[in-house]
């Protein structure tokens, strides 16, 4: 350890002097430049997707539904835009395309004109998942599509949980005359139980007075059985005996009439004497007597006269004799009927026969109420489930599957890429084709003398002295650069869009980066000129964005980059590599060719500086 501080140490040569000082300086902290100025630079890019610009296009018209305007687009950007996920920037969908095509913005969200009308489509016969159409560039930066890709998963799933739960209201809510109408046919259905119930009470009573109408019709044909005895009044067997005695009695008068017929005929026949004797005679009293007595005569001669006639009699004597024959016959259908008319038979049974008829009656009546409540219901549960059933959507097995799909999933991501990297590799092979031609210019310069000290010593001019280095060094890396793209493009497989111009510019760029380096040489030393272009070589690597989008590097770099030389390498390269020249591509050969100029320039005033030669230029105090 002592050693290493000993007066005849290597250390020695950094003890005096700034510039050996400076130089182990940059020595010692040149691993932190590579390690730690990278991970400072790129120590959390995902983290900061929330910075990366993006353009949000809301094209959405609107739907409606349940007659009420539904602009589902206009919650999902305010939601969009109040997560800030993203740096949105809400803009019309020209200025969005232009916007991604040029660089300004990395990507674009797009609501189209159909988002709410697919957002309302779970209740129409074709549901579909409402679309968010991304629309990245990677020619602007393929990290930045990559990363934009796992914004819009997350972004989805927001816009998905918030236009999910609106779809599910719809349904919901579209679902609600269905459900009106099932409860009006369940309120039927109430209405239909309870006209049963009533039914069934009244079938019951009814079951109870057919019941007692039957005991009753039992117990009134137990006197016609029976022949009960107790009676009040004439019974049959006194109304026999009567009817006899009327027919006998009906005999006698038969007899009595016709000996006062006879009577009648022999009076009449005296009488007419008589009268003729008065008619005749003188006094008018007598002969008025005798008229009066001639109507007397007619009386007496005719046969209606007030003492029955024989004939009416018999009749009336045959008649009785028949009646009391009846009813003498104890089986004579005249004289059951009798027994069962007699008095308290069968007064009671007939009443209780007429009181069950009476209940029978009312729970028939009964019955009819609730047969007609049980129809008005039953007939409004029809036209309840009948609405409910045409309330009902009619799903084939393929709308089931889509309104299920839509359901599940009701935003669905649509990403658009416009100059797409078709590999990881196409993506960047931008920035390491600008970090191989760096290396590369590096190497060269080890190999070849930035400024020769014997032409600036004869007084040659500073120019022809730069590009007499410049030129064969020049020549190197052309050959770098054509290996490099013939391997790449043959070997590996990457096809550039423009393959001419993306060599050309390949040049471009190794003359930039070989002048660059030639010009710290030239300033600093070769010793010193090296350790600054590693060191600067490291800046541009973290500033150029050619890795992650600049807005995600942290705060410094962002403004590197800028200026940062290699930004336009890249910018230019993944143009012509990939597509879509817009004016990044104009700017970068020009920055390109212009620093190409400005660093051969450099280079040129340093060599006419290093015509006077120091101490230090004699015995340098790093050599490298």
């Amino acid at each position: 350890m002592l050693a290493a501080f000993s007066p005849g140490s290597d250390f020695k040569r950094y003890y005096r002097g700034r510039m050996p000082r400076l130089a182990l300086a940059v020595i010692i902290l040149m691993p932190l430049m590579y390690g730690a100025l990278y991970l400072w630079a790129f120590w959390n890019p995902f983290n900061a997707v929330n910075k990366i610009p993006v353009a949000l296009v809301n094209m959405d018209t609107g739907s409606e539904v349940m007659g009420k305007p539904l602009h589902a687009g206009d919650q999902v950007v305010e939601g969009l835009v109040d997560s800030k996920q993203l740096d949105l920037d809400v803009v019309s969908d020209a200025e969005a395309k232009k916007g991604v095509a040029d660089g300004k913005y990395y990507f674009s969200i797009t609501l189209p004109a159909d988002f709410s009308e697919k957002v309302t489509s779970p209740t129409s016969p074709k549901p579909e998942s409402a679309e968010l159409i991304f629309t990245y560039n990677d020619a602007n930066n393929y990290l930045a599509t990559v990363m934009g890709q796992d914004a819009a998963a997350q972004v989805i799933t927001q816009v998905s949980a918030q236009v999910g739960a609106q779809t599910f209201e719809i349904v919901l809510n579209d679902a609600g005359s269905m459900v009106g109408q099932l409860n009006q046919a369940a309120s039927g259905a109430d209405e239909l139980s309870a006209g049963l119930v009533t039914a069934q009470a009244g079938s019951e009573q009814l079951s109870t007075a057919i019941d007692e109408l039957s005991g009753v019709v039992m117990k009134a044909t137990d006197p016609l059985l029976a022949m009960t005895a107790n009676q009040q009044g004439m019974s049959a067997a006194e109304l026999a005996a009567t009817s006899d005695r009327i027919s006998r009695t009906a005999a006698g008068l038969s007899t009595i009439s016709g000996g006062a017929a006879a009577s009648e005929s022999r009076a009449a026949q005296a009488m007419t004497g008589i009268v003729a004797q008065l008619k005749r005679h003188p006094d008018p009293t007598v002969r008025a007597a005798g008229n009066a007595l001639e109507g007397v005569q007619q009386q007496l001669r005719s046969p209606n006269s007030g003492v029955p006639q024989s004939g009416q009699l018999q009749q009336l004597s045959t008649d009785s004799a028949a009646i009391s024959r009846e009813l003498a016959n104890p089986n004579s259908p005249l004289r059951q009927a009798m027994t069962l008319l007699e008095p308290g038979v069968l007064h009671q049974d007939i009443m209780t026969a007429r009181a069950g008829a009476e209940e029978l009656s009312s729970g028939a009546d009964q019955l009819t109420a609730g047969l007609t409540e049980l129809s008005g219901g039953a007939k409004e549960l029809a036209a309840g489930l009948d609405a409910g059933v045409k309330a009902i959507p009619s799903w084939t097995d393929a709308q089931k599957t889509e309104l299920a799909n839509t359901l599940g999933q009701p935003v669905k991501l649509t990403e658009n890429t416009e100059h797409e990297a078709a590999t990881f590799g196409t993506g960047f092979a931008p920035f390491f084709f600008s970090l191989a031609l760096f290396v590369g210019g590096i190497i060269a310069w080890m190999l070849f003398t930035p400024i020769q000290s014997r032409p600036v010593a004869q007084g040659l001019s500073s120019l022809r002295v730069v590009l007499a280095s410049y030129a064969p060094t020049f020549l190197v890396g052309a050959l770098q650069a054509a290996i490099l793209y013939l391997v790449v493009v043959f070997a590996i497989g990457m096809r550039p869009e423009y393959p001419v111009a993306t060599f050309g510019f390949m040049l471009l760029i190794v003359a930039m980066f070989l002048a660059m380096i030639q010009m710290f040489n030239a300033l600093f030393g070769p010793a010193v000129g090296r350790v600054v272009t590693l060191a600067f070589l490291m800046i541009q690597l973290t500033s150029a964005g050619g890795i992650y989008p600049v807005p995600t590097t942290t705060l410094p770099f962002q403004y590197i980059h800028w200026v940062d030389p290699m930004t336009y390498t890249v910018n230019g390269l993944r143009q012509l590599t990939l597509g879509g020249i817009d004016y990044r591509l104009w700017v970068a050969i020009a920055v390109v060719a212009g620093l190409t100029i400005a660093f051969l320039a450099v280079s040129t005033w340093a060599a006419r500086r290093n015509r006077q030669y120091t101490m230090d230029r004699l015995y340098p105090p790093v050599e490298v």
